[in-house]
């Protein structure tokens, strides 16, 4: 079962639209609750919910569930990423064969770079001043090599060779595999040029997760963190987009019973994680990428102003916010665990800590997309990006 502690992970997934240009009501949601459980997940490694006094109140199962789904939230949020980046690649050039490198990269590189030079930044500038939790202390390790693993996409290998780093640093093992798979991504389909050629080996890399995974089992943490179990998420909501894009609409008791099964594999995988581990082992995994794909179509199918998740405005803005979110997160939740540590607060009221956590992860993720990703995010993609013909002919 992957361990359930000392790992993190996240990472972008493009604009947030679908492949007719519009934001998707119940992605954003789905995207919302698996950046919550991440959080969730941080906070628990340190003030655990079962041993706070809501014991009393609440199911174990639930309490359980609530803190120990952070790596599963992160494989979601993989299969999130591949359909959303895919059908984006599709509505601009009508097919993977017609895939523009450079129009792909310039938007991969201005959605990711401002906000991962501007952490890796902050990151170094704290262990050089000699911040608690943030200095690269483990033997083996060193700011430089750090550095050079962040921006290089590998820190997941780095980890898995070395140890764990500080947690503001562990957070960008996932965007080392996400952005190694976009890197070759467009190419494989420029090479292939055919659905038929590229779909098999999609599905080839996507049924590949429990073996990839098993085959790990001598390193814990490259076990959790290795590009091929990652990559096998992102290539399941590749063939999602490529479904999408096939069938445009389907009937809507198809989609509500992609919805029902969707719901009912992510419910088992974070109610009944052990049972499931005990029976299926690392095959657990791929059910869990498989309901996730479920609801990414069911949402993509949903009728419209019908979807069953309105009402829930708060947890979808969770997700348009889960890059920035993410890659901050772990700042307010160092915050808050060393000031409840401080104060000698009761372990029966750690839940309590959760309460200022959550809402200042949401402050500074929004924080950080008003004023820094989404303003350099529209200068680099109106610096690398060709514009548009019409907008180009004077009026």
């Amino acid at each position: 079962m992957p361990s359930r502690f000392g790992l993190s992970g996240w990472s972008s997934s493009g604009d947030g639209s679908v492949g007719d240009g519009r934001r998707n009501a119940g992605i954003d949601l789905l995207r919302g609750l698996s950046i919550l459980l991440v959080v969730l997940h941080h906070i628990g490694l340190r003030i655990r919910l079962r041993q706070t006094e809501l014991i009393d109140f609440l199911p174990l199962k639930l309490l359980n569930a609530l803190n120990f789904n952070g790596y599963e939230a992160v494989f979601i949020f993989f299969v999130i990423s591949g359909f959303l980046i895919t059908s984006n690649a599709l509505r601009r050039s009508g097919s993977l064969a017609n895939i523009d490198l450079r129009a792909f990269y310039a938007r991969r590189f201005s959605r990711i770079a401002p906000c991962l030079l501007l952490l890796v930044a902050v990151l170094s500038a704290l262990h050089l001043l000699g911040v608690q939790d943030y200095v690269i202390e483990r033997q083996g390790q060193s700011l430089p090599r750090a550095i050079v693993a962040a921006l290089g996409f590998h820190l997941n290998w780095y980890e898995g060779m070395t140890g764990y780093l500080p947690g503001g640093w562990d957070v960008l093992w996932s965007l080392s595999i996400e952005e190694v798979f976009y890197l070759g991504f467009p190419i494989v389909c420029l090479l292939t040029r055919r659905t038929w050629v590229l779909a098999p080996m999609l599905i080839t890399l996507a049924i590949s997760l429990p073996w990839t995974r098993a085959a790990l089992a001598d390193n814990d943490i490259w076990q959790e963190k290795a590009y091929l179990p990652g990559m096998a998420a992102i290539a399941t909501g590749v063939l999602g987009a490529l479904l999408a894009q096939r069938w445009k609409t389907v009937p809507r008791g198809v989609a509500s019973a992609l919805g029902v099964a969707g719901a009912t594999g992510l419910y088992l995988v974070m109610f009944e994680g052990k049972l499931l581990w005990q029976t299926m082992h690392n095959g657990y995994m791929l059910l869990l990428t498989a309901s996730a794909l479920c609801l990414v179509l069911a949402s993509y199918w949903a009728p419209a102003g019908r979807a069953p998740w309105r009402g829930l405005g708060w947890l979808r803005s969770w997700g348009r916010l889960s890059y920035e979110i993410y890659l901050t997160h772990m700042f307010v939740v160092t915050a808050i665990v060393r000031l409840y540590k401080a104060m000698g607060s009761d372990l029966a009221h750690g839940y309590l800590w959760y309460l200022p956590a959550l809402p200042l992860c949401w402050l500074l993720g929004k924080a950080v997309e008003r004023y820094i990703s989404v303003p350099a995010e529209q200068r680099l993609r109106a610096r690398m990006l060709p514009m548009p013909v019409a907008s180009a002919v004077p009026a």
